[in-house]
């Protein structure tokens, strides 16, 4: 057995710390299962009691090698002892880990400009093809989101995103995303021929001043529940952009790094977008990130126009070298395409029994649960939701949640056959429960 809870959680010091953060800290970030992690290895989470739980959330889909992988944990050591920062100069980690995600991208993909987080590098990819075209509307899609400073949230298709910040950057256009299961145009996915993707010339037509740079997406739409288009419509995407010059950027903060069960999602459907967003896996929990992108694009800007204090630094550099060596040498990619297999497909079973489980989606060991008050309304039920998140923490399980009703299902990707077999055991007996 890999979980193991003692007595009623919250326990007295994860009790304790709760109430000073609650009392000393912003109080602006989610909340969650009532716990305060304490250490974690591979997948398994202790908490302050000395509680262990199986960890479902990769720490918000961070680390994908699992917690403390000691050949991670080994890089990071001799990196920190050596040198720690260098702002403006070369360093063998950095320019070896460009080199090597070049290599592991689109042929089209020839520059790499390293950040420190997802939403810087989505802000640079928005600063560089307004640039490169002169040009300064962003097309962007209902429900996406792509990070939180002020470029990438005016083009978030998430109201909580923005709500009450004041006047966004100019130049947001925001169309439809293909949400199978709560279609804007109330169609069927059988039978709508992605009607959605149709739809992008009117929505261009009415809100474009003819002067769309770019577009940007997910390619599953993580914040907003772990929602996946179908398949062909991101390949039809990126022609529809490329026939009206449009730059196609495709943010993969969440998805790449073996996570749906290729090292960069853009391989399922063999997209070439002209700009690639890094984040979280890439130093799966060391903070790093990275922009992807062509050499006509990045060259028009200049030395310096462009830069970031952290960004590449040698231990994040050295981090990311051996990510991909562990994702290389233990085939995670596969991992998560048989275990997250394995999961889903226990899950919807689960789902036929049960009236609040509204739909079960995902690909490789990102899975969304999205809970409703019955499967007839497929009205979101957030207080439901939180419930089962609580239940399935007492039993030894910690999972996350967006969107108010949804649960993400997003183990590292290390997790065993085993370890997933008891953590879907555990949610079965929390399910049967409502």
């Amino acid at each position: 057995m890999y979980a193991n809870v003692k007595g009623q959680l919250p326990g007295p010091l994860s009790k304790k710390y709760m109430e000073e953060s609650a009392k000393y800290e912003s109080g602006t970030t989610s909340q969650q299962a009532p716990i305060v992690w304490d250490s974690a290895q591979g997948v398994i989470i202790t908490d302050v009691d000395g509680n262990k739980f199986i960890d479902l959330t990769s720490g918000v889909l961070v680390t994908n090698v699992g917690h403390c992988h000691p050949k991670l944990t080994a890089a990071i050591q001799r990196a920190a002892g050596r040198l720690m920062n260098c702002y403006d100069f070369p360093t063998p980690e950095r320019v070896t880990l460009a080199k090597r995600l070049v290599e592991a991208t689109p042929e089209n993909l020839d520059r790499c400009f390293f950040t420190v987080t997802g939403s810087e590098a989505t802000d640079s990819a928005l600063r560089v093809v307004r640039r490169a075209t002169g040009r300064h509307e962003i097309l962007s899609f209902y429900g996406g989101f792509h990070g939180r400073s002020y470029g990438p949230m005016s083009v978030a298709g998430k109201t909580g995103t923005k709500r009450k910040f004041g006047p966004v950057v100019p130049g947001s256009i925001l169309a439809p995303y293909p949400y199978c299961f709560r279609c804007p145009f109330k169609k069927k996915p059988e039978s709508c021929g992605m009607f959605c993707l149709e739809f992008l010339d009117r929505v261009v037509e009415a809100q474009s001043t003819g002067d769309i740079a770019a577009l940007i997406i997910e390619p599953y739409q993580g914040s907003s529940g772990f929602i996946f288009p179908p398949d062909g419509f991101l390949k039809k995407l990126e022609q529809w952009a490329k026939e009206r010059d449009i730059i196609f950027i495709l943010d993969e903060v969440q998805a790449s790094f073996g996570r749906t069960g290729k090292l960069f999602a853009l391989e399922w459907e063999g997209l070439r977008p002209n700009v690639l967003c890094l984040g979280k896996g890439i130093g799966s929990s060391v903070p790093a990130a990275a922009m992807l992108t062509e050499t006509r694009l990045i060259s028009a800007l200049g030395p310096g126009e462009m830069s970031s204090t952290y960004g590449g630094n040698p231990v994040s550099s050295a981090a990311g070298l051996a990510v991909l060596d562990i994702i290389a040498e233990e085939k995670l990619p596969e991992n998560a395409l048989k275990v997250g297999a394995y999961m889903k497909e226990r899950l919807q079973k689960v789902q036929e029994k049960s009236q609040i489980l509204g739909d079960v989606r995902g690909r490789g060991l990102v899975i969304g649960l999205e809970i409703v008050k019955d499967r007839e309304s497929i009205e979101p039920a957030p207080d439901i939701t939180m419930e089962i998140i609580r239940r399935a923490a007492q039993e030894g399980v910690i999972m996350g949640r967006v969107a108010g009703n949804i649960i993400r299902v997003a183990p590292p990707l290390v997790i065993t056959m085993e370890q997933a077999e008891e953590a879907v055991d555990i949610l079965e007996r929390v399910f049967a429960q409502f």
